[in-house]
């Protein structure tokens, strides 16, 4: 009997859209569309009608060889929202076949778009690609974060086998802004290089773009420190700025990253921090 872990014969292929709006001082979810296994919650409003928390559903419960997804959001002038899953996203071992993920998200003017995921789970053997891509109209701002877990810590389990491949990519007006493209091999010299992942199972990503923070927030961010063995560094360069963790545990970076939230939520968005309920289930 195959394991929840094997590769079927052949992957999930499935699609979200989602268009937000601004109506009437609401931001709402305007249009939704979905093929196959990916799904929304209902809208939510736990910090009022400004802002539209939406979470992303995917049924299978993790991400097997040969599953391709694909998620497309469209934020209208002045619309906001912060979008997040339930629980971490696992990527299962395969036997070969390549699984994908491809999230595309175009913020209009004065949108604010918040792409806030649990972690990634990559189990020894995966193969994923996973890639954002962002559009930023005048005004617009983006903020998100990706959480990296290589194997399985809980049963000891390292990347030794496998790859994943990571896209990133912010542009405004067609101009980019930051992009990065990245490779983990599993095995490689790179996840125990001291100047690669050092030894560290987690690692984490957190920006904020089409807005500069200013001085005074950023230096509240570069004192602001993670709790346990970790290294971390933050950087501004323009209109995008990036923190970035290493760490033994997802929740340590996942931490980290809402103490960096709390200061730079109300330079982006005019609003204290709101942690989304689902996290505490």
């Amino acid at each position: 009997m195959k394991s929840v872990e094997s590769v079927p014969q052949r992957g999930w292929e499935a699609s979200l859209e989602l268009s937000f709006r601004r109506e009437g001082g609401r931001s709402i979810l305007a249009k939704r569309s979905s093929y196959g296994p990916l799904a929304i919650q209902k809208a939510l409003y736990p910090e009022g009608e400004n802002v539209c928390h939406a979470i992303l559903l995917h049924p299978p419960g993790g991400i097997a060889g040969g599953d391709r997804l694909a998620i497309d959001l469209d934020l209208g002038c002045d619309a906001r929202a912060l979008l997040t899953t339930p629980g971490a996203t696992k990527w299962y071992r395969t036997a070969g076949a390549q699984a994908s993920q491809h999230v595309r998200i175009a913020i209009r003017r004065n949108a604010v778009c918040e792409w806030m995921p649990q972690e990634n789970i990559f189990f020894n053997a995966a193969q994923a690609e996973n890639s954002i891509s962002v559009e930023l109209e005048d005004g617009a701002a983006f903020c998100g974060w990706d959480i990296m877990c290589l194997g399985r810590m809980a049963r000891g389990e390292r990347f030794s086998s496998g790859r994943i491949r990571q896209h990133l990519r912010i542009a405004k007006a067609e101009t980019p802004l930051f992009e990065e493209i990245g490779t983990i091999e599993g095995g490689s010299a790179l996840l125990d290089s001291p100047v690669a992942l050092a030894g560290y199972p987690v690692c984490g990503t957190f920006i904020v773009a089409g807005i500069g923070v200013g001085g005074d927030t950023l230096e509240s961010c570069r004192n602001t420190l993670p709790q346990g063995d970790c290294k971390w560094g933050i950087s501004a360069m323009g209109e995008v700025t990036v923190a970035r963790c290493l760490a033994r545990s997802g929740e340590a970076v996942r931490q980290y990253f809402l103490a960096l939230w709390d200061h730079l939520r109300p330079r982006y968005a005019l609003a204290p921090v709101q942690v989304p309920r689902i996290w505490a289930t």
